[in-house]
Parts: C-alpha cells; sequence; structure tokens
C-alpha cells in the first residue's frame, strides 16, 4: 500500500470512530436531558433509567480508551469520564439537576471536540 492510500484509509478510519464517538456523546446527552426532564417532573424511577443508560455509554467510552496510544489525552478523558460517572451516581441519588446539567455540559464541550475530528456528517456536512 502506497502512502496516499495509508493515509486515506487511517483518514477513513479515524473520521469513522470519530463519528461513532460523537454518536455516543450524544445518546448520552439526549439521555440526560430526559433525566432532567423526568427528575423535574418528579418520575424519579425514569430519571434513574435514564442517568444509567447515560452512565452506560460513559462506561464504554472508557473502556476502549487506549491509554498507551493516547498518552495524557486518554489519560485525562479517563479521569473525566471517570468523575462523569460518580457525578451522575450522585445526582441519581439525590436527584441533584445541577449535577446533571454539569455532566451535560462537558459531554457536550467534548462533543464539539470530536465532531471537529470527525469531519462532515451526512451528505450536506
Amino acid at each position: 500500500m502506497d502512502r496516499t492510500a495509508a493515509y486515506e484509509e487511517t483518514t477513513v478510519m479515524t473520521q469513522d470512530r470519530g463519528r461513532l464517538i460523537v454518536m455516543l456523546y450524544e445518546g448520552a446527552i439526549k439521555f440526560l436531558r430526559q433525566a432532567l426532564a423526568a427528575c423535574e417532573q418528579g418520575d424519579y424511577e425514569k430519571k434513574g433509567r435514564l442517568i444509567c443508560r447515560a452512565q452506560d455509554i460513559i462506561f464504554e467510552l472508557n473502556t476502549v480508551l487506549d491509554v498507551e496510544a493516547g498518552g495524557d489525552i486518554a489519560q485525562n478523558l479517563r479521569k473525566l469520564y471517570n468523575f462523569m460517572w460518580r457525578h451522575l451516581g450522585q445526582a441519581n441519588a439525590a436527584h441533584d439537576t445541577d449535577k446533571i446539567r454539569e455532566v451535560i455540559g462537558l459531554l457536550e464541550t467534548l462533543n464539539r471536540g470530536w465532531r471537529a475530528v470527525a469531519g462532515p456528517q451526512g451528505p450536506t456536512g
């Protein structure tokens, strides 16, 4: 494989992985927004299920981190994912909407960065 083909293959793989990560972030954000609404309506059972779904996504993002290849960035992401996971557990137990909003903000910031890495989304870019 020549250098151009290798570069193009790496670019496609990075974009595909980036798009998958964007989808995971967006899923976690969606679940947490729904959890906020459920909490504000007093539906704590639904809130708990939705927070757990977001925690599952964060756990998966943490699990697939390649700390050796990713170095400091991956280690910092691991710390951030662990913080978010714990923070959501606390938010769930205390019905704390501020903690949920804080995690949503962190996920939105990370999502913007991954969207930049992943490149255009779909046919309209």
